[in-house]
């Protein structure tokens, strides 16, 4: 793993699939070759056209320096074309070759420049317009679940910023079209940096519990409202969790049991479990905010199937008597199959 500098961990905007600029580079240096090469073998052709100063002839050494001279405009003139046909070809081959030479190391310098000065005016333009966006730390499986997840029920891009420390995770996370910060979401810089204080979520799914805690408290200092949803391995951690001020804990290694251990005698249970997970795809389970006209009738009345009822940071089953009547105020938590939408 790459270490993590100050330099790195300042936000990325996604690349896409563009071309990496250590590529273009490359690819720019690779041109200035051939045409080196190709100049020097037109010179070596005709090198009796050429008088050297020194000794009046021209090696093959010569005519590499001569080539590296005349197309990097130096010039120092003590090698001359002195025939018709050498100067004929200096002036409608090896000009043109000195201008694209020159071409190709300037035009390697604005690409440069451009590309980082475009890249800090689209940061600065998402800072000014970022708000109530999610910050995903860690882009691992859980991570990169979590964002498709977010995705898949109408969450922009643009309202997504992984925190990671692994490099090829973060160029994943650029690729996907999402913007990165490259560092450990335990610090407070790293955090900062992703706009902790305007998101509206964060979502911890990094690899270690202790990682967990420390980013789950580094996270309340400059976000005591978001809503910090928290990922760990062993069910012993969930309640540190919980008390560095996670709102919500999920087990994986308990819940991928569960399931693993209710699939060996109802395997169609697990079907469906996932399908109200993966949105879209078949049932979904959703929540929203009851209506005006909703309030004072039972949660089982509401002609869709309602799983629960979330009053006041209580949730309450749909067969609760407290859920007979909704209030204002209610969230119901229920299913929606396909050909509701």
């Amino acid at each position: 793993m790459e270490p993590v500098t100050e330099a790195s961990w300042k936000l990325r905007m996604p690349r896409g699939q563009s071309v990496s600029p250590t590529l273009a580079i490359a690819r720019r240096v690779a041109i200035a070759v051939v045409i080196v090469l190709l100049n020097w073998g037109l010179v070596v052709l005709e090198r009796d056209g050429y008088r050297d100063a020194v000794d009046g002839k021209l090696s093959i050494i010569d005519a590499l320096y001569y080539t590296t001279v005349t197309l990097s405009t130096t010039g120092y003139g003590d090698i001359t074309p002195v025939t018709t046909s050498a100067r004929l070809i200096n002036a409608l081959l090896v000009t043109p070759m000195r201008f694209l030479f020159v071409l190709v190391l300037v035009g390697t310098t604005i690409q440069v420049l451009t590309e980082r000065s475009r890249d800090q005016f689209r940061v600065a333009r998402w800072r000014s317009r970022v708000n109530q966006h999610v910050i995903v730390c860690g882009y691992g499986t859980k991570g990169r679940s979590a964002v498709r997840a977010l995705l898949q029920r109408g969450v922009d891009r643009d309202e997504i910023v992984v925190v990671e420390t692994d490099h090829e995770a973060i160029e994943a996370a650029s690729a996907d079209g999402l913007a990165t910060v490259h560092g450990t979401s335990t610090s407070d810089a790293v955090l900062k940096e992703a706009e902790v204080d305007r998101a509206r979520a964060v979502i911890i799914a990094v690899d270690r519990d202790d990682a967990a805690v420390l980013t789950t408290l580094t996270v309340r200092q400059f976000a005591p409202n978001a809503n910090v949803v928290a990922a760990v391995r062993e069910a012993e951690n969930a309640d540190l969790l919980t008390q560095s001020g996670a709102d919500s804990v999920i087990t994986s290694s308990d819940a991928a049991g569960r399931l693993l251990g209710l699939a060996t005698d109802s395997p169609a249970t697990v079907e469906v479990v996932e399908d109200l997970i993966a949105h879209g795809r078949g049932l979904d389970l959703l929540e929203r905010e009851v209506r005006q006209e909703d309030v004072g009738s039972a949660a089982q009345a509401l002609g869709v199937p309602v799983l629960a009822v979330v009053r006041g940071g209580e949730t309450l089953p749909y067969d609760d008597p407290a859920a007979t009547s909704l209030q204002a105020g209610d969230r119901l938590i229920y299913v929606q199959g396909r050909h509701e939408r």
